[in-house]
């Protein structure tokens, strides 16, 4: 558990990419009229989630407002209030809502995280941000020994997580994304696309409650 405080700590003291910075810091001043009476955390936001976990969920990065707001991955955004409730109506959390670190949140045998630790304009990282915190993914992948599911929401997510296993394992796996794929990977690991559960996808209908569940459920049997 040391090992992963510790990382916390790494990743919230990180400053590798100055574009993220400065976008975080300007994030802050200009604030979402309907928070504005709060204090943002603006910083790299850490994974979330216990040591012990058999499953990680990997998202892209903390929303401008969700997580660069409470300092928690998928929390306070609608994308987080989706997923957190399809995670407690399939059994992994205590509770359907995650608005606020501070919330009582608690999640069963799920560690969740991003591939990126900050804010990127307009959501799109660019190549040299996504090796900077690669090895921040690296190190939680090595401290957390027991995964055996990684679950990624979003091409951009399920994109860098296979090119990570694909150079640590000299693999070959196709960057052929499609919901609810499965690739066994090296260490008995096995990655599962997903598409990201943001309120675009959601409206266009890509993905839903029902889809999400089916998906956890399946999850879960693996597990």
């Amino acid at each position: 558990m040391k090992e992963l405080i510790r990382l916390e700590e790494q990743i919230i003291k990180c400053k590798r990419c100055p574009r993220l910075i400065n976008f975080s810091k300007k994030i802050i001043k200009v604030k979402r009229k309907k928070n504005s009476h709060e204090e943002y955390w603006g910083k790299p936001v850490p994974g979330f989630g216990f040591i012990n976990s058999k499953l990680m969920i990997l998202g892209l990065a903390p929303a401008a407002h969700g997580g660069t707001r409470t300092g928690r991955a998928f929390t306070g955004d609608k994308s987080g209030d989706f997923l957190i409730n399809c995670l407690y109506k399939a059994g992994f959390a205590n509770q359907p809502k995650s608005y606020a670190i501070n919330d009582g949140l608690k999640l069963k045998n799920i560690y969740l995280t991003n591939i990126l630790k900050c804010v990127p304009p307009n959501d799109k990282p660019e190549k040299k941000e996504l090796e900077n915190c690669s090895l921040y993914f690296e190190k939680e992948i090595k401290i957390l020994k027991n995964i055996k599911i990684i679950l990624t929401l979003g091409k951009l997510s399920f994109d860098n997580c296979i090119k990570y296993f694909n150079k640590k394992y000299n693999l070959k796996i196709k960057k052929n994304f499609k919901h609810g794929q499965l690739f066994k990977i090296a260490d008995n690991k096995i990655i599962i696309s997903s598409y990201h559960p943001s309120p675009r996808n959601v409206n266009r209908e890509l993905i839903n409650e029902k889809i999400m569940l089916k998906l956890l459920k399946k999850i879960n049997k693996l597990i």
